[in-house]
């Protein structure tokens, strides 16, 4: 309990341009407040959003930059007013720090959605400091964005949830799509997708994965056990699964068309986007009118969910498909990462790794 005496340093790897490149970084963390936990780091996944920050893809990244939002680690100290947590215990925190508390998403439970919501890293913190992520030695945040890791769920297994699954399950509980015997549909077999899959299994939907080329085909019908598979330029196979699916889980990362998922959809049918793209979407407007078809966005999940998720997730016995790599890997795995050349989420094992050098 209480609070160290002096401002704490702890050390990350920090991309220092946006060449996006990764190095030891020692920078100073607060002290404990009274509604801070204190965190030494276990795991942390990489996200493709990751991607996008340490190389200023969206024109906003500010360096030094410890990227990682998928942490899970081990409580080293609490706060006063703590009371959810204690030292020892495994905990996880996702890609936001902060929110006002105040507004209509905070009071409705989706601070994902607040308008002044703080992000893990990138960002400037309510002390004017900047925010700092998770491939780092020790995290500080505040309880509210603290949740437990459910005992029988691994570690390194649960910190994917916290932003890939989370990411997938939230939007499927939002627009009503958790009961069973849907038809649904998960363009882009990535960290995301891969976890769709997952997902929409365990809610006992029928399951396509629909990709660009038929090269991950086995792995999506054998290893993640979906019902079927369509090759997107496949102009006979996409127009047999014309008006077929209730939804479609987009999680392509890149600009691509919009036309041939819509498509596939029945009336009423939707079209989640979960990529963050930095270009314009284009689409005839025909394509939503004549299906009554919705073209929508979902963004990571509240805490709430995530709590609901890890639940879910331990209950129906469900695994990430993971690559465990250490710290000293973290360029190489970001390079492979940029390829697509991962099944289907890396996750740094921060605790195994020397930091400093």
């Amino acid at each position: 309990m209480g609070s160290l005496e002096s401002e704490r340093t702890t050390v990350g790897w920090a991309a220092r341009d946006p060449s996006g490149i990764l190095s030891p970084y020692t920078y100073t963390l607060r002290n404990t407040g009274p509604d801070d936990v204190y965190i030494k780091v276990h795991y942390c996944g990489i996200c493709h959003s990751d991607l996008h920050q340490i190389k200023n893809d969206l024109g906003m990244s500010n360096y030094p930059m410890v990227p990682g939002h998928e942490v899970v680690g081990e409580v080293l100290e609490v706060g006063s007013n703590v009371t959810k947590f204690s030292v020892g215990e495994i905990v996880g925190t996702g890609l936001l720090v902060g929110c006002c508390k105040n507004c209509t998403a905070c009071q409705s439970d989706i601070e994902q959605y607040c308008n002044k919501k703080i992000w893990n890293y990138n960002d400037v913190y309510t002390d004017g400091k900047p925010t700092q992520g998770g491939f780092a030695e020790t995290v500080v945040v505040e309880q509210k964005f603290v949740v437990k890791i459910p005992e029988g769920l691994a570690p390194e297994q649960a910190a994917p949830l916290l932003c890939a699954g989370v990411t997938v399950y939230s939007p499927l509980s939002h627009f009503g799509l958790k009961e069973g015997g849907l038809r649904g549909g998960i363009l882009g077999l990535g960290g995301v997708g891969h976890m769709g899959v997952k997902v929409a299994k365990a809610l006992g939907h029928h399951v396509t994965v629909i990709s660009s080329s038929d090269k991950k085909k086995k792995e999506a019908l054998e290893d993640l056990g979906a019902d079927a598979y369509l090759v997107s330029s496949d102009t006979t196979s996409m127009q047999e699964a014309a008006d077929s699916l209730d939804y479609i889980i987009d999680t392509v990362p890149v600009g691509h068309p919009l036309e041939p998922c819509l498509s596939l959809l029945k009336i009423d049918g939707k079209l989640i986007l979960m990529g963050v793209i930095n270009t314009p979407l284009q689409f005839v407007s025909p394509m939503l009118m004549l299906g009554r078809k919705i073209i929508t966005g979902s963004f990571i999940g509240s805490v709430k969910e995530i709590e609901e998720m890890l639940e879910f997730w331990k209950e129906k016995g469900l695994s990430s498909m993971i690559e465990i790599v250490t710290m000293d890997y973290i360029n190489k795995a970001i390079e492979r990462l940029e390829k697509n050349d991962v099944r289907y989420r890396f996750v740094v094992d921060v605790k195994g790794s020397k930091l400093d050098q």
